[in-house]
């Protein structure tokens, strides 16, 4: 705007050897321009799949054919059981890109395709259980976890920082161990602020974000965003957009109250049928296949959220580096990759 006011300075300092009209043209052609530029910047991102190999430019383009602007890096820290206090993480036991120095090699190859990042540190259960369960026993694991968890989430704040990281994730689908240990929580995210110096969100599960406790703190209200909204085997766009409404207006407000924009963590669907059911499934033992579920199921998510001023973009769940070898005609899975769905998500990433 302020190279706006220069310019605007500059023409009215010429009015005299000008023609008026054609002035006020110029200057409305001139707020056209800066109107439209001026448009929302979503976050339009990825789930970069850590693997077992470096990455380079050959990985990328796949994915600045898409649109996307960012890129979600996922290092993971390993736990034996839901109530086991320690924290495997950044061993040479780990696939590359699970650990500090694959992360930053991705993070690099990413950067000079003009491709912004969110550091987004998981945990892994054994067995796949879910994180948003893990509760210690006694107060002398809670304690030990808590530093296992400050070593690991600490480790990568600071690869945040010196990679210029812009967006780094607290902590993913963590409700248990968030609400017995609130102030543990608040403490970290001092700690945090005093090591990364840019923005901080924290991946709540769908049905997790009500009760969070620390938004205020954070710069986005983050959402793994595997809300419900059909029970069709195959729902139209209609059913689909229908269905998100109650959910809708609960981001919203919540976005309203606590003056924070809200951003998808994660988002995605399954290309199987039932796909709106319970979009978070994960069960390999399904075996239908429904593309068509798939699309509609995702471009409802578009047209719901991604022109409304509060919402702020999302990471779509999960792009995988072999991008030639994964997703495809077979494939049920969350990936968009080689399935037509990856075309509607490049229409709205583009746009």
């Amino acid at each position: 705007m302020c190279h706006l006011k220069k310019v605007i300075l500059n023409i009215s300092c010429t009015l005299e050897v000008i023609n008026t009209n054609a002035v006020y043209r110029l200057l409305f052609l001139i707020l056209m321009i800066t109107s439209c530029s001026a448009q929302k910047d979503t976050i339009d991102g990825v789930s970069f799949v850590a693997a077992p190999e470096f990455v380079n430019s050959k990985h990328v383009t796949p994915l600045v054919e898409l649109g996307a602007n960012y890129a979600a890096i996922m290092p993971f820290g390993f736990v034996k059981s839901l109530s086991h206090p320690e924290i495997i993480h950044n061993t040479d036991r780990q696939w590359f890109g699970e650990t500090r120095v694959g992360a930053q090699q991705y993070i690099e190859v990413l950067q000079k395709e003009h491709i912004k990042i969110m550091i987004k540190p998981q945990i892994w259960v054994w067995n796949g259980e879910f994180t948003g369960y893990i509760k210690m026993t006694n107060e002398t694991d809670w304690k030990a976890f808590e530093d296992a968890y400050t070593s690991f989430i600490l480790e990568y704040a600071r690869l945040a920082n010196d990679t210029n990281a812009e967006l780094f994730c607290i902590g993913t689908e963590l409700e248990g161990f968030v609400s017995e240990r609130p102030a543990y929580w608040q403490g970290l995210i001092k700690q945090i602020r005093a090591i990364y110096k840019g923005e901080l969100t924290y991946a709540a599960n769908w049905d997790e974000y009500k009760r969070t406790p620390f938004w205020e703190q954070l710069d986005y209200i983050g959402v793994d965003a595997y809300f419900p909204v059909s029970d069709q085997q195959t729902p139209s766009i209609e059913d689909c957009k229908n269905g998100w409404q109650s959910h809708k207006s609960l981001l919203k407000s919540k976005s309203e109250a606590l003056n924070r924009p809200i951003l998808f963590t994660e988002y995605g669907y399954r290309s199987m049928d039932f796909t709106g059911k319970t979009p978070w499934n994960s069960d390999h033992t399904i075996e239908s296949l429904n593309f068509e579920a798939q699309n509609n199921a995702m471009q409802a998510l578009f047209e719901v959220f991604w022109n409304e001023d509060w919402f702020a973009g999302g990471f779509v769940w999960k792009w995988f580096i072999d991008h030639d070898n994964v997703g495809g005609d077979h494939d049920n899975q969350f990936t968009p990759q080689n399935k037509p769905v990856a075309a509607i998500i490049q229409a709205f990433y583009k746009n």
